[in-house]
């Protein structure tokens, strides 16, 4: 089965800026927080906002206290007016593409034109229109209401900014045949444009369509019309649990977009579900190799025998001999530490990643065991290895330990981080780090006793291409991270600026390679493993363009560039020996 996801598919500019402000609002603004109305059409996302504390309002209340966000649709002024006069403080987090209409309607409104609102008379962003238009103001969703206006002396005709494109031609059409004297205003959000043509021309290529959204998201609902005209089964789901598997189970090729209200974790679970509906019907070894890639993916035992091939191929750049010893203990402490983090980070994997959320919880007891079994194994083989070893890598799974919990107390008002993981950008830097030191500084300080200009750069190179493996899919966990407060390197300089920083990273580490190869500073085995960045490189180009989806495939292939470096590895030191 073929899945293909819209690139406009997810929040918009203006649902992504009112969730991140509510968001941030109980750290900034004074309590209660409050939305007036829903501040946005999607029922998981206000299920969220209401466990953080930030309740709805529906009506204005005479007297109150706190902090009111305005929802993303706007609100008449007399509303805005009404929250202030009652006490509250007032966070506009109206759409800037709704303002812009606001705009256009109050100007012309002072200067005596009727406005003509094209949208659903019960939809609260044209409400809030309304209000800018005063008495002169009307919502027409037909062409027939239309015709029923009085004809005025002047008029503009807007649009609400999620309305259908074809039918706003219509209504340019029916101005330029009845009234080409009405100002008409194209409204409608370039989002929005591109999202309804997106649609058009992804049902025209697939067999069926699945459109995620809030029921009572005014433009998911259109996306749903849109995809149903062109004739193909479609499919208007809210979660990955309203999926019907008969229903879909005869299409070759999967089309999903989503509203702009609809956030990527929701996004996600559907096509991590629909990802998985092949394996019901496949047998024999094909839905046996992808249930395995799952469990090893799940448990973490692919990405820690991944930092074993990393620890080889590292050993190998620096010309020491290979010991199972250090190799193991890169192992068993990547497992170790990368299970404990996981059972302690299952809010944020509730939205990333909620496979594995459910996972995690209902084998907590057998993983719990094999974490702390992994990290007093390898404490156990660096204790063997001698004392230098044994303290660096108990100091450092001290440190991981540490990662998620309170080391200072929150009584202390003036102390801004009180868990290693407030701090911005800890987790990509800290990972990619202790990655380095167990894979390039243990076999050195194992072997050597110290440390010299090679093992500090071979440190470099793994250190860099474990940061962006961990800062690639901290991108796709952007909003999940967000919600539960982490501060990312991709949630602090944006997803453009860490894609553009993860390029100069992989570019930074080609040359390192070529460079301490050719000085002798590396084996000539740095010269193959030059594929490891190049390999990761694609996969982000292909991601950028949409080829490469978030799910299964997308975090295997992430994982596999390292067992490529051991591949490499090992190839060049059977090439050496022979």
């Amino acid at each position: 089965m073929k899945i293909t996801i819209a690139k406009t598919a997810g929040f918009c500019m203006g649902v992504r800026r009112a969730v991140e402000m509510a968001l941030d609002a109980p750290d900034q603004h004074q309590g209660p927080i409050y939305t007036y109305g829903p501040l946005i059409h999607n029922p998981q996302v206000l299920q969220l906002l209401q466990a953080k504390g930030i309740t709805v309002i529906d009506e204005l209340p005479p007297v109150g206290s706190g902090t009111v966000l305005i929802r993303a649709h706007g609100v008449p002024p007399d509303a805005r007016e009404g929250l202030i006069r009652a006490g509250f403080k007032v966070i506009d987090a109206t759409c800037p593409r709704v303002i812009k209409v606001q705009t256009i309607i109050r100007q012309h409104a002072r200067k005596g034109y009727a406005s003509i609102i094209i949208g659903d008379r019960d939809h609260p962003e044209v409400t809030g229109l309304l209000g800018y238009a005063g008495a002169a103001g009307h919502a027409v969703d037909n062409l027939a209401d239309l015709d029923r206006l009085p004809v005025f002396d002047r008029a503009i005709i807007v649009a609400q900014t999620t309305q259908n494109t074809r039918f706003f031609g219509r209504v340019r059409q029916w101005a330029a045949d009845h009234h080409p004297h009405y100002k008409i205003f194209d409204t409608i959000c370039d989002s929005t444009e591109k999202r309804q043509a997106e649609v058009k021309q992804l049902a025209a290529d697939v067999d069926a369509v699945v459109v995620v959204g809030g029921r009572s998201s005014g433009n998911t609902q259109r996306l749903v019309q849109i995809a149903a005209e062109s004739g193909k089964p479609s499919f208007h789901i809210e979660t990955e649990d309203d999926l019907d598997d008969k229903a879909l189970e005869k299409a070759e090729c999967i089309g999903v977009t989503a509203g702009a209200s609809t956030p990527n974790w929701i996004i996600r679970g559907v096509y991590r579900r629909l990802e998985q509906m092949p394996l019901k019907k496949r047998s024999g070894w094909k839905g046996l190799f992808v249930n395995l890639q799952r469990f090893l993916l799940l448990t973490n035992l692919y990405v820690s025998l991944g930092a074993g091939c990393l620890s080889y191929s590292g050993a190998k750049l620096m010309r020491l001999p290979c010991r199972l010893s250090y190799v193991l203990i890169s192992v068993l402490y990547v497992l170790s530490m990368h299970i404990l983090n996981n059972l302690t980070g299952r809010n944020a994997d509730h939205y990333n990643e909620p496979e594995r959320a459910f996972f995690y919880e209902k084998y907590k007891a057998f993983l719990t065991f094999l974490a702390l079994f992994a990290g007093g194994a390898g404490l156990m083989t660096a204790f063997a290895m001698g004392f230098m070893p044994f303290m660096v890598l108990l100091v450092m799974s001290l440190m991981g330990l540490s990662y998620n919990l309170q080391l200072l107390p929150d009584r202390w008002p003036n102390v801004k981080y009180h868990r290693i993981r407030e701090l911005p950008g800890s987790k990509t830097l800290l990972i990619a780090m202790a990655w380095g030191v167990v894979t390039s500084v243990f076999p050195s300080l194992a072997l050597r006793g110290t440390l010299d200009l090679t093992s500090l750069l071979v440190f470099v190179w793994a250190t860099g291409i474990v940061f962006v493996r961990t800062a690639l899919f901290d991108i796709l966990d952007m909003q999940g991270d967000r919600i539960v407060g982490k501060g990312t390197i991709p949630i602090i300089i944006g997803e453009k600026q860490t894609l553009k920083l993860l390029k100069v990273v992989l570019a930074a580490l080609v040359v390192l390679l070529a460079a301490a190869g050719f000085w002798g500073l590396f084996s000539t085995l740095a010269y193959a493993l030059a594929i490891c960045p190049v390999f990761i490189y694609f996969i982000l180009a292909a991601h950028e363009r949409g080829h490469m989806l978030p799910g299964l495939r997308l975090e295997f292939l992430v994982e596999t560039q390292f067992m490529l470096a051991g591949l490499m590895a090992f190839i060049w030191s059977a090439g050496s020996s022979g």
